[in-house]
């Protein structure tokens, strides 16, 4: 929730230590982009810090259908990028709901006051401030981890829950939406009850019992279908970060080939793709680590 002020954590990183491989300079740009499990076993990061101010302060307004959740969201993708950096805000739509999600590296009386200057459709008010350390907000409720006990049991706690299965797909979203295509992408969240965003979507359902698997599956592949008229083409871009198997599988035996693996590294890394197999080859000849979507060496 700070990447819009400092980056990605991949951003931060200034050197890493790799089993049996010398650290040259494609090597360490390919790592720090290229998916992970492709180049070798990393034994340690070197990190650079940033500067948090010792109180943000987080928000999370929902908003219906019924309560001009459309026209909100359509107003929000015009807004949301030129905020300041110091704020980053989100939507997860649920169900019939979008939950606006901030949070901002300054003080109640200042974002208040840009929300009323810059995004008055979202109704944001003093009541909706909620004044916090910054490691309060990455263990609270409001990134969305509902974690109970102390703040240090939260950030330590690394367990899951396995008793449900998941699906997700992403894409790119180059220009805004038109508030005629949200109204007809927003009833979509009805049918089931699955989180989803602009740029990924996700569906859950319990791994015993019943076919949730099945309506799971054939709603968020219909939601990925209607997407298309608005997202990235040519080639139509996804998240490596949900890794996405509908779009193509190396060989199980060999890892794949060059060719083939540009079904899915085309989408994820697009005119990267070369280059990380260009460093595949010189690190990895052989092949050895890969797994379903890995990038194969270029021969």
């Amino acid at each position: 929730m700070m990447m819009r002020k400092h980056g990605l954590s991949s951003d931060k990183v200034l050197d890493a230590t790799l089993v049996n491989a010398g650290m040259g300079e494609d090597l360490f740009w390919a790592i720090r982009g290229g998916g992970g499990g492709n180049f070798g076993i990393v034994l340690s990061w070197k990190v650079q810090l940033v500067q948090v101010p010792s109180t943000v302060v987080a928000f999370n307004i929902a908003k219906t259908a019924e309560q001009g959740a459309v026209d909100i969201l359509t107003k929000w993708q015009d807004v949301a990028p030129s905020l300041p950096s110091d704020i980053t805000l989100r939507v997860i739509v649920r169900g019939q709901q979008a939950m606006f999600q901030a949070l901002y590296l300054g003080g109640c009386g200042s974002l208040v006051a840009m929300m009323e200057d810059q995004f008055p459709e979202l109704g944001m008010t003093s009541a909706d401030c909620q004044p916090m350390s910054w490691a309060q907000s990455a263990a609270t409720p409001f990134l969305s981890f509902g974690r109970n006990g102390t703040l240090e049991e939260a950030l330590l706690n690394r367990t899951t829950s396995l008793s449900r299965s998941n699906k997700g797909k992403s894409d790119y979203v180059r220009r805004a939406i038109p508030k005629a295509a949200w109204e007809d992408i927003f009833p979509w969240f009805a049918r089931v009850h699955p989180a989803g965003a602009p740029r990924r979507y996700i569906v859950t359902w319990p791994k015993e019992g019943g076919d949730g698997g099945t309506a799971a599956t054939a709603w968020i592949e219909g939601l990925y279908e209607l997407m298309g008229r608005h997202v990235s083409k040519n080639p139509r871009r996804a998240y490596v970060n949900f890794r996405d198997l509908d779009i193509g599988q190396n060989d199980e035996v060999a890892g794949g080939t060059f060719e083939g693996g540009a079904a899915w590294g085309e989408r994820y890394f697009v005119g990267n793709y070369r280059r990380l197999a260009a460093v595949k080859a010189a690190v990895d000849p052989t092949n050895y680590f890969r797994n379903e979507q890995s990038i194969p060496p270029l021969r």
